[in-house]
């Protein structure tokens, strides 16, 4: 019985892995030739290597293609082929042989384990280095003008107790309008700095102030007023962090994240929210694909009118809805109307109950 177990298990698990694998595999050159067909213009418009579009482009499109949907071809797999084995009356027999329909999950959950890992270890580290080389690519060859645009009403802590504010930015100069600095220590005005502008010297790159004046307030209610035309100072911001594009934040680690996330925490960003979102769906993603397995199985595994064509219809409109549900959640949280945890989470939340239902209905 024990030796029947095994081979079942393993029969499970190179099914499950199989078809995941094969799905993933069709799919990403199916989406490889869309893109391809969709960006050849803008590939020789900017001359791009054919080395360069095959190595810097598409072999790091594929981990970030693959991982994105792993959650609807872990599911769209666990149908296929577990519907093949009702169809042929196998859950039937492996149920009657006396193993029950929980020890059956067992296999499905060591392949869920396996593509789970996977999925957090290259969302985390290894996708996060494609994406920069892809990002590269993207800037050099697809997109065809830099990026300059004008940045309005920017506040900034760059350091403790030190905060900037620009009444605009503009990338094409490297220059901000209407500069101001102020210092504080132990919550009291220390020094405050006015200014026309300030400009980004390449040559010393360091930031240089023009026409301002600084009010320092000494002990005892004193101040003293400071004018110039010019001076050079060091700040702790580049002027690269006005050019940032909003998906850089995946193309960093899970450390780097962490630390960009405190970075711009400190400085006051208020774009708080859409990292925090993208550090959670880094981790609730992938585990999803514990709560997709048991809705899979418990959906497919008994034989109805309609076969596996009807099982697979089922399937997809149950991921494409966990899909969609993460998405509208997520745009609470962004917009900070929900925790953006809780936000993430949700989703498989919800599903989790919609699991346990279906798996109390499943043939036992």
């Amino acid at each position: 019985m024990n030796r029947g177990i095994k081979r079942l298990d393993v029969f499970i698990v190179k099914k499950f892995l199989g078809t995941f694998f094969f799905a993933i595999i069709l799919i990403i050159g199916i989406a490889i030739i869309f893109d391809f067909s969709e960006k050849i213009d803008d590939f020789m418009e900017n001359s791009a290597p054919l080395e360069a579009i095959l190595r810097d482009y598409y072999l790091n499109f594929i981990p970030y293609f693959a991982v994105l949907f792993s959650s609807l071809f872990t599911l769209i797999s666990v149908i296929f082929f577990t519907s093949k084995m009702a169809y042929n009356t196998e859950i039937i027999a492996i149920l009657s042989n006396g193993i029950s329909f929980r020890r059956m999950l067992v296999p499905y959950f060591v392949s869920a384990t396996v593509i789970t890992i996977m999925a957090i270890i290259l969302n985390n580290y290894a996708i996060p280095h494609a994406n920069e080389k892809r990002f590269e690519f993207e800037e050099r060859y697809y997109h065809s003008s830099p990026r300059r645009f004008t940045e309005k009403h920017i506040h900034k802590q760059i350091e403790p107790g030190l905060f900037v504010y620009m009444d605009n930015y503009s990338t094409a100069s490297n220059t901000g309008y209407k500069f101001s600095m102020e210092y504080f220590e132990n919550g009291n005005l220390k020094s405050k700095l006015l200014s026309d502008y300030i400009r980004w010297d390449t040559t010393t790159n360091k930031w240089k102030i023009y026409n301002y004046w600084i009010r320092d307030y000494l002990p005892g209610g004193e101040q003293k007023l400071t004018l110039g035309r010019n001076i050079d100072t060091t700040l702790n911001m580049h002027p690269e962090e006005f050019k940032r594009r909003d998906n850089v934040i995946e193309s960093m680690s899970l450390g780097e994240l962490n630390d960009f996330i405190d970075e711009q925490r400190m400085q006051g960003s208020p774009n708080i929210p859409a990292y925090l979102v993208e550090k959670y769906k880094r981790f609730a993603f992938p585990f999803s694909t514990f709560i997709l397995t048991v809705i899979g199985v418990s959906v497919s595994s008994r034989k109805v009118r309609g076969g596996i064509g009807m099982h697979i219809g089922l399937g997809m409109l149950i991921g494409f809805t966990y899909i969609l549900f993460m998405q509208f959640s997520t745009q609470f949280a962004i917009s900070g109307a929900f925790s953006p945890m809780l936000a993430v989470w949700t989703p498989n939340i919800i599903f989790t109950f919609v699991a346990i239902i279906l798996y109390k209905l499943a043939p036992k």
